[in-house]
C-alpha cells in the first residue's frame, strides 16, 4: 500500500496503470460498462428515450474510458497536473451520467415488471445492477482522482 500512496502525486504510464490507485479501476469500469451496453442492447428497447440515454452513456463512457486508458498507458499525459485535473473532471461527469442512466434504467425496469416478456425483464435487472456497479466504480475513481490531483 505504501507504493500506491507514494505515487499519488505522479501519473502512471505503461503497466503502471494496472498497479496504481485509482487507475486500476479502468478495467472494471470497462467491463461493467460493456456489460451494461451489451445487456441493454440485447433487450427490447421500449421506451426509447430512457433506454437511448442508457445506451448513449454506456457507449460514450466505454469509448472515452478506453481512450483515456490508452493515453495514460502510452504516457501521453507527460505527468502534468492538468491531466490529473482532467481525469478528476471526466470521471466526475461519467459518474453523474451513469447515476442518471442507472436511475432511468431502474424506473423502466420497474415499469416492465408486470409485462409479459420475463426474459427481457431479467436481462434489464442485470443491466440495472451492473449500471449501479459502474456508477460506484466511476464515483470511487472520481474521489481518488481528486485526492491525486490535490497532491500535485
Amino acid at each position: 500500500m505504501a507504493s500506491n500512496t507514494a505515487t499519488m502525486g505522479n501519473l502512471p504510464s505503461g503497466v503502471g496503470i494496472c498497479t496504481t490507485i485509482p487507475d486500476i479501476l479502468y478495467l472494471p469500469e470497462l467491463i461493467f460498462g460493456g456489460l451494461v451496453w451489451i445487456l441493454v442492447a440485447s433487450t427490447l428497447v421500449v421506451p426509447e428515450n430512457p433506454q437511448g440515454w442508457v445506451m448513449f452513456v454506456s457507449v460514450f463512457c466505454f469509448v472515452v474510458t478506453f481512450i483515456w486508458m490508452v493515453v495514460f498507458a502510452c504516457g501521453g499525459h507527460q505527468n502534468k497536473g492538468t491531466w490529473a485535473a482532467a481525469d478528476f473532471v471526466y470521471h466526475g461527469i461519467a459518474a453523474f451520467f451513469y447515476l442518471s442512466a442507472s436511475v432511468a434504467l431502474a424506473k423502466v425496469t420497474l415499469d416492465m415488471s408486470s409485462g409479459t416478456n420475463f426474459k427481457n425483464y431479467q436481462i434489464d435487472i442485470s443491466a440495472v445492477v451492473f449500471s449501479f456497479v459502474a456508477t460506484l466504480l466511476y464515483f470511487i475513481h472520481t474521489i481518488l482522482s481528486a485526492i491525486r490531483w490535490k497532491s500535485f
